[in-house]
């Protein structure tokens, strides 16, 4: 506990403190968001912002972990610093956004596996040869999965990492309850980093964390549900809680996806405004509005995370079939909520 209060209240200064000389930095190089018909800011906009998060997380880790521990985390790190430089050269203009989707997630998955981090539900099930390709390559969908719907979350302000330390907090606490000190650690340290940027991210933000921050965040969340245990639990129980925890990123992706190929639109290439977010903002809550209320979907979904922990391989039955009902009813409905319709084309930038 001692390590993960350590890590938390590290980044959270480092971060809040970061940004002033990146904000500059990034005035100073030229790296800012310009208005567009798709954005919600109607001036330019620092980027970088992740680089506060990055450099404030990196830090808080080194400092609170001694010994063998540095050794278990440095893939992690490896991983994340490879995907927020994709993820800023990608913001720089200088990648095309199909590199970052099929080239530079795949290849941080690959990193975590390298690192023996990886999923354990078909080896566990299955055994053998069989069972550990299967989990490699559900590692790999995973990854790259929960990157990309971080990538794309971040089209308001103080969502993405809104959302982020949300789930970073549910993470630590079912760490915490299972005796995972790396676990609570690591996650303690994105929640200081995410909660500090949010002093300046949150409406009207005075800097954006970028496509590097976005996948920072992703990669790191993908990564602490790879290595979250639930040793009292079942193993239905155990991959189910990671998924209920980032089961709001998971949603919108979900939404995006499904209301964007309906309509004939590369779900990851054709920028919108139809995310959740831009639907609950039409329909009368705003922006802030609509960012909180998401935030509390996001704490729905952590504390279901907490609550199956102590069930039965029947309980966790019963609220995956539930968790699935509200993805399928929450599509259903906010697919019929107002937003701004994008061009049938393929833009040459990521989706926002």
């Amino acid at each position: 506990m001692a390590t993960g209060l350590l890590a938390f209240f590290i980044a959270l200064f480092a971060s809040m403190m970061l940004v002033v000389p990146v904000r500059a930095f990034a005035l100073r190089v030229g790296m800012v968001d310009l208005p567009g018909p798709r954005k919600v800011h109607r001036t330019p906009i620092p980027l970088l912002g992740g680089l506060a998060m990055y450099a404030a997380v990196v830090v808080a880790v080194l400092l609170a972990f001694q010994g063998p521990v540095r050794e278990q985390i440095a893939g992690i790190l490896i991983g994340a610093t490879f995907v927020a430089a994709v993820g800023i050269l990608d913001d720089r203009g200088l990648l095309h956004h199909q590199v970052k989707l099929f080239v530079g997630m795949p290849l941080a998955a690959g990193i975590l596996l390298l690192s023996g981090i990886r999923a354990q539900v078909f080896s566990i099930l299955l055994g053998g040869r069989q069972g550990d390709v299967l989990d490699a390559a559900l590692t790999a969908l995973w990854v790259v999965g929960i990157t990309a719907s971080f990538s794309i979350l971040d089209h308001m302000d103080g969502l993405c990492a809104g959302v982020a330390a949300m789930c970073s907090l549910f993470f630590a606490l079912l760490a915490y309850i299972n005796g995972q000190t790396l676990v609570t650690t690591l996650a303690a340290a994105v929640l200081g980093a995410a909660t500090g940027f949010l002093r300046w991210n949150f409406k009207p933000a005075k800097i954006f964390m970028g496509d590097g921050g976005a996948m920072f965040l992703g990669f790191l969340m993908a990564t602490l549900g790879l290595k979250l245990r639930m040793e009292n639990a079942t193993h239905l129980s155990s991959w189910l809680a990671p998924v209920l925890i980032l089961g709001l990123p998971i949603f919108d992706t979900t939404l995006v996806t499904i209301s964007r190929a309906r309509r004939g639109l590369l779900p990851f290439a054709a920028p919108g405004k139809d995310h959740a977010a831009h639907r609950l903002s039409n329909l009368g809550l705003g922006h802030r509005g609509a960012v909180l209320a998401l935030y509390l979907l996001g704490a729905l979904g952590g504390s279901a995370a907490v609550i199956v922990n102590y069930l039965t391989t029947w309980g966790a039955s019963f609220l995956a079939a539930l968790a699935l009902a509200v993805i399928f009813l929450g599509v259903v409905c906010l697919e019929r909520a107002p937003y701004e319709r994008q061009a049938h084309q393929v833009s040459a930038q990521p989706s926002d």
